[in-house]
Order: C-alpha cells, then structure tokens, then sequence
C-alpha cells in the first residue's frame, strides 16, 4: 500500500548520531518529577531540526508520564517551548489538557537549578476471593464480567457510543446496565473494578474521549464521581477500585505471564497503555500512548480530538484498520459503525483476503517502528497486547509482521523485548475479569 509513514522513532535515533550537547527538561506534576535529557547541536543549521525534536520528545514524555510544568536551564529550549505551549502555540491542546487534569495551570519556567528526579510507584495487586464484578470501558463498547472466586461465570459485550453522546444520563444508565446485568449471574456482589479509557487519578476520570461531547466543566462538577454513584445504585456500599485500562492490560500482562518490566497495549478503539516496572508496581504516569506522535509524516492522520496528526490513537486503534481500508482497495458501508467496520474487515481478514491481510502487515510495521520510540522511555523486556484490534487472524499476522521488521530494522531490541498475545477470549473481554480483581475486599 502507498502509505507515506515517517517513524518518529527512526528520525530521533538518527537525530541523536549526529548531537554534540545535550540539555535536560524537568517534567513535574503533583507528587512526581521526571529528568527528559535532549541530543542537541550546536551547529546553526541544525535548529529547525533540534527544535521538531525538542517539541516530539517533550509532547512523548508529557502523555507517557503526565505534567503541569517544564522546567530547563537552556535557553533556547525555554524559548522553543515557552512557543508551543504558550497562547495559540501548536501545544495549546496539552497544555489545557494538562492543567484541566491536575486542576493547576500549565507553566514553562527558565531555572539553573532543576528539581530532583521523584517517582512515586503504586503497589498493584490481584485477588481473586468472593463474588465480584468487573466493567471495561471502551470507546465503541462495554464489557462486563462477573467472577466468583477467579472464575468467570458470565461475560457479556455491549456496543455503545460514548463518544457522541454529550448527556451524561447515557453513560450513566449504559453503566448501571452493565453491573445490573453481570449482577444477574452472583449470588452478591464483593467489590467492583473498572476499567475505563482516559485519565484516572486518585480513583477519578478526569478526562477521557468517552465524554468528549460533554463539556468539560459539566465532567468536572458530576462526571469524576459517576462511576462510583453507579456502584453505589447497583451493587450498595461495595469496595470499587476505578483504574485506566492501560494499567489493567499491565495487570493482566503481570498476572497471566508472571513478568515485570512489562508494558500492556490494548489496541481497541483507541490505544491504552500502561507498564509495570521492575518492581511489580505500576508507575503513576499517565500512559497516554494515544496522543504521543509517531509519524512525522505531514500526511498522517488526524485525531478528531486534539486535532494532532500522527498520533498513537489513530496507528494502533480500530481506526487505523478503518483509515487503511480504502488504501487495501476495502471500500465499507459508512453507515456502518466504527466496531462494524472492524468486524467487516476481520471477516475479510478470516476468509483470507490479501487486501486485509496488507492492512494488519502495516499496522505491525507501525508497531515495530513505535516500540523502538517506546522503550526508550520504558525499558520494558515484556509487552503484552490486548484489544479488538488483535482479535482473530489479524493480530497474529499483525505480530508476525513486528517480528520480522523489528529483528530487520532493530535488531538489538528484538533480542530484549519479548511479545506475546493472549488467548481469543481473553483478547477480548479480558480486561473486564481483570477489572474484577482490582479491589480489595472489606476485613
């Protein structure tokens, strides 16, 4: 397919061969500090380039680890990102973003003296003991499980359109319903865990593409505490731990392999993450994978919600496999939803069709390009990939393909980095058993 791909990966790699100073970036946010260090060059000619990738591996480390203030002592990068994240910069959507999450404004301070670096892991842990219930959120559906002492007695998935939906009165009777149903299947309920796209801090969403269409002040003064008001309807006064589901697929990556250092992916209709350090703790950085560039590409995609191009949300997603289907020669019914569109291309993808089957080749050509950008913010050795996307056919020609231009196009990091797939039901309502595990019971 006549795809113009540019992976950022490989421009920063070539970028750093030729840099003869470095400059470092503080990256804060309440309770936390990270040090981003910059290849840079002292030559004129090469500013245009140093900025482009300045400004990439700030917006990466940004929706990796979550922050409300830069901080450096270089000048000319104070001056590069005081522009882009300054009034009418190219940044100005992370930068609202940023501070609409941690409730502070977004500031680019010019300092001698950086802070110092802090990470504040979070302990995680899986029980299995007592009749729970577990909810996935996803964008173009939900899934709901309900588990007694680990095993999974009832799973259901639902479409729905959060997305479009800018009553808040949706989200909140499609939730009820999913714990009603799941509650059908138990004799009680223990506890409840929920998976959910977007940002979740001190057990809150703060934002996420599933109540883009609610306004923001609306989100903050009813929304965050929705998912708990939903329990407390449905089940009463139950133990409800609340988690992005990016570290719910490093979860069950943790549990269902027995590694550490491991980074889970589900690629569904939209691309979450989250990683599991050395510790067997989960970071407390954002993960937000899908709004980190990828391809430089002035032709890439667009996300209808930052309105940024070349962004993991739109490489590793459902819509990729839709935006790649008229370039296979796939021409889909668009009155058909972006769920169903998928599914039409996996039953091409399943009846053998070349066509699909060159949609997936590109997507794990994508992905071997990203992880190389990936791990060198992570250092994973795991990763496990979950969502609709890696259902069926697909994901495992999706995998094959990695494979090859990882061990072609980065040998060294094909002998570190290790993935697997789990198996087909897992792949897809997973995560919400999982879910199920996240809280712990009342003494």
């Amino acid at each position: 397919m006549e795809i113009d791909f540019r992976p950022i990966g490989a421009f920063v790699r070539a970028h750093e061969t030729t840099a003869d100073r470095t400059a470092t970036v503080a990256v804060l946010h309440p309770g936390g500090c990270t040090h981003l260090s910059l290849r840079l060059h002292r030559a004129q000619e090469q500013q245009a380039a140093d900025e482009k990738y300045t400004l990439l591996l700030v917006k990466t480390a940004l929706w990796l680890q979550g922050g409300c203030t830069l901080v450096t002592a270089d000048e000319t990068v104070f001056r590069w990102l005081q522009g882009a994240y300054g009034p009418g910069g190219v940044r100005a959507f992370d930068r609202d973003f940023m501070s609409g999450i941690y409730g502070a404004p977004f500031r680019v301070e010019l300092h001698p003296t950086l802070p110092a670096v802090q990470e504040a892991a979070h302990p995680i842990s899986a029980s299995t003991v007592g009749c729970r219930i577990g909810i996935d959120l996803g964008g173009s559906d939900r899934k709901a499980a309900a588990v007694m002492d680990g095993e999974t007695v009832y799973a259901e998935e639902v479409v729905w359109q959060p997305k479009s939906a800018g009553d808040l009165r949706y989200h909140y009777e499609g939730i009820t319903a999913a714990l009603r149903a799941a509650k059908a299947h138990l004799p009680g309920v223990d506890a409840v865990g929920i998976s959910t796209a977007g940002v979740v801090l001190e057990g809150e969403i703060r934002r996420s593409s599933l109540f883009m269409s609610v306004p923001a002040a609306e989100l903050d003064h009813c929304g965050r505490e929705l998912l708990r008001r939903a329990v407390r309807e449905v089940c009463g006064d139950v133990p409800c731990v609340v988690c992005n589901d990016g570290d719910v697929a490093a979860l069950a990556g943790a549990v269902s392999l027995g590694r550490r250092k491991l980074l889970g992916i589900a690629m569904g209709t939209s691309e979450a993450a989250g990683f599991v350090d050395e510790n067997g703790c989960i970071t407390g950085w954002l993960n937000e994978l899908a709004f980190c560039p990828v391809d430089a590409s002035p032709e890439a995609m667009q996300d209808e919600w930052s309105k940024d191009i070349g962004v993991g949300g739109k490489y590793f997603s459902q819509d990729a496999v839709i935006k790649l289907a008229p370039a296979a020669g796939i021409q889909l019914d668009e009155s058909l939803s972006p769920a169903e569109k998928l599914k039409k291309v996996q039953g091409l993808m399943e009846e053998g069709d070349p066509r699909a089957a060159a949609i997936y080749r590109s997507i794990g050509t994508y992905l071997a390009h990203t992880f190389a950008l990936y791990y060198d913010f992570y250092g994973f050795e795991y990763v496990l990939l979950l969502g609709r996307v890696m259902s069926g056919k697909g994901g495992d020609l999706l995998l094959e393909t990695y494979n090859k231009v990882m061990e072609s196009e980065y040998p060294e990091l094909a002998k570190v980095i290790h993935v697997a797939l789990p198996d087909e039901k897992f792949r897809r309502v997973g995560q919400s058993a999982i879910a199920a595990s996240l809280p712990e019971m009342k003494k």
